[in-house]
């Protein structure tokens, strides 16, 4: 049986949150190939063509065709969130997404031992005091 060799590109990306360092921990665990926030989706334009709203997934999963949202925030950003991923499958009806929200993060913390680190790595208390949650979220960007 041919063992796959594990990667460590986890450590060598700078993540926007730690959720996201984990998630890679735990693919790069399992030979899983990623990429992080390869491709950056626009979802509406201004009269002129310029992007004004754009979605950039956290991971795409290329061995499996799937892009990956990690959401572990409050209430008020997942329904941004899900608005957002409900554009971009209007928009791009071929892209295959899956989101994982906090209660999903929260297992996969639970399976590998890692929920005494829960407060680090899910919530406004793993952003160090940053008030709102970065990733996917491009609205702000000028293209």
């Amino acid at each position: 049986m041919e063992e796959k060799v594990k990667s460590h590109k986890a450590e060598k990306i700078k993540f926007a949150h730690p959720s996201e360092k984990v998630c890679a921990e735990i693919l790069d665990y399992y030979g899983i190939e990623w990429e992080y926030e390869p491709i950056t989706f626009p979802l509406s334009w201004d009269e002129e063509g310029n992007v004004t709203e754009s979605f950039t997934p956290d991971f795409y999963l290329p061995e499996f065709d799937l892009y990956i949202e990690l959401t572990t925030m409050n209430q008020k950003l997942v329904t941004r969130k899900n608005r957002k991923v409900r554009k971009l499958k209007e928009l791009y009806p071929h892209i295959n997404i899956k989101v994982f929200y906090q209660k999903d993060f929260k297992k996969l913390l639970l399976k590998y031992g890692l929920h005494k680190k829960s407060k680090e790595l899910v919530g406004k208390e793993a952003l160090n005091g940053k008030d709102e949650e970065r990733s996917g979220d491009d609205s702000h960007k000028k293209e």
